[in-house]
């Protein structure tokens, strides 16, 4: 019987080892798709507890980065018990650095935790046109938009995003948020986004609620 909140724990501590072998011990006992989503569920409370240790200064963005890898060996551990429930996920992700900006640390960290907490996230990379991010909005409607940016200029490249969504009909269509270093209310306002984060646990726990309430 796997023990959730020990897990979640394990998660927390950044302690790999320990959290992949009891996942593993977990999946050679045949769990139902149920039990392994409340298995990932146990391993994204683990990231919030990373996510709020990094915002009181106890961890760093190494330690984001590694979280980031841990959560990726989880996935990959429940990932074949987990595609048993239909393969449907969560919801779908634009995700992209905006043009201008080549930084990718904190876009991946959320990309891995998306994926974790059930998303299907089309990473578009670093420094992404406007006309990029419209076309792939067109082709796959997602849910949600991610612009990521670091540089304080990121922030008119994603205001220029979100006026190229605009002038595409496709704005309404989509959540849209913000994360990175320049991330702020202000930068969300500027942007013409719905909301904005620098802690990219607390970035999915709003994904997951904006996709649950339609």
């Amino acid at each position: 019987m796997l023990d959730l909140q020990t897990l979640t724990q394990a998660v927390g501590n950044l302690n790999e080892e320990k959290a992949l072998a009891m996942l593993r011990n977990f999946v050679a006992g045949n769990p139902t798709a149920a039990e392994a989503g409340d298995a990932l569920t146990a391993c994204r409370n683990g990231m919030e507890i990373v996510g709020d240790l990094f915002d009181k200064g106890e961890y760093f963005i190494g330690d984001l980065m590694f979280s980031g890898e841990l959560l990726t060996g989880a996935v990959e551990i429940l990932g074949p018990v987990l595609n048993v429930n239909s393969g449907s996920a969560a919801g779908k992700i634009v995700l992209g650095t905006v043009h201008g900006d080549l930084h990718d640390i904190g876009k991946n960290i959320f990309k891995s935790m998306s994926e974790a907490a059930g998303f299907e996230v089309f990473d578009l990379g670093i420094d992404v046109p406007v006309e990029v991010f419209v076309e792939k909005a067109r082709e796959i409607m997602p849910d949600i938009i991610g612009l990521s940016g670091v540089l304080t200029f990121a922030i008119s490249a994603m205001k220029n995003t979100v006026d190229g969504l605009k002038a595409a009909g496709l704005r309404d269509k989509s959540k849209i948020i913000i994360g990175g270093a320049c991330a702020s209310h202000d930068a969300m306002v500027v942007a013409g986004a719905d909301a904005w984060s620098t802690n990219a646990a607390g970035a999915v726990t709003l994904c997951l609620d904006w996709v649950k309430k339609g």
